[in-house]
């Protein structure tokens, strides 16, 4: 997705969106608890790029600022261990918070953004924008099979996903543990690796960046989760709050249509 960006619905835009607290249940099963970082700021948030692999961007100033925030944030949590996804802008926040948490960073190959293939060599146009969220817009429907030209499908994203999360879970003393990857590839897979997701609810939340969401993973399960809080961006303030859409809207196209006539 664009810039590690998230989906979103037509929804009121202010400044901040209050966490969603997720129904409670209660398992003896030890769980690992996961944090999930979304990354700061990066160039092809305000471009609306397409990034997978290619297109990778290190983070704009705000997006330091969001990401030493975010650190300060998760200091107040009992963190074992810091995992990233292999993009400069996921790896660049992760090693902000690694350093403020005395903690390395461990990169995993499979926390990369949504594989968008012969899109991410595209420009962001509207019709190439339509095209990304019909794809992602079947997703949700259910239909896993739809696959980006060149790129990858809902099973193979959640496979590697869940794949990532093994490679996080095996170690029996990591119980708290950071993950800072992408908003698509968290937003999308989350219903899969959470019983408790509203759907609905979920996607009129956008995931900003360096929002956090946690949720507790049974121990040896690649599902059946339970999501304790969604998309967290309040410990964000000043310059670091002022958050941006990952998806472009009417104002976008519409400053974009200006900047090519003059």
């Amino acid at each position: 997705m664009c810039g590690g960006g998230s989906l979103r619905v037509p929804v009121p835009s202010p400044i901040f969106y209050l966490p969603i607290p997720m129904p409670m249940h209660h398992s003896t099963q030890p769980n690992v608890t996961l944090y999930l970082v979304r990354h700061g700021e990066n160039r092809a948030n305000l471009t609306k790029e397409f990034s997978h692999r290619v297109v990778d961007y290190p983070l704009t100033e705000k997006g330091v600022l969001q990401a030493r925030q975010t650190a300060e944030y998760l200091l107040a949590h009992p963190i074992d261990a810091v995992y990233s996804s292999p993009l400069r802008r996921a790896r660049q926040t992760a090693d902000i918070i690694g350093a403020a948490l005395n903690l390395p960073v461990i990169e995993e190959e499979s926390f990369r953004e949504i594989n968008v293939g012969a899109l991410e060599l595209e420009p962001p146009t509207p019709a190439n924008w339509q095209l990304h969220n019909g794809i992602l817009g079947a997703w949700l429907r259910g239909d896993g099979a739809q696959r980006f030209p060149e790129g990858e499908d809902y099973h193979t994203l959640l496979a590697r996903m869940q794949q990532g999360l093994a490679a996080v879970t095996v170690e029996p003393a990591r119980r708290n543990v950071v993950i800072v990857g992408h908003g698509g590839i968290f937003t999308l897979t989350i219903r899969d690796i959470c019983a408790n997701v509203d759907l609905e609810t979920l996607l009129a939340t956008e995931n900003h960046n360096c929002s956090v969401s946690t949720l507790e993973l049974p121990v040896g399960q690649l599902g059946g989760g339970r999501l304790i809080e969604w998309a967290r961006s309040t410990h964000l303030s000043g310059e670091a709050a002022q958050l941006i859409s990952a998806t472009p809207d009417r104002e976008h196209w519409s400053r974009h249509a200006a900047d090519e006539d003059s």
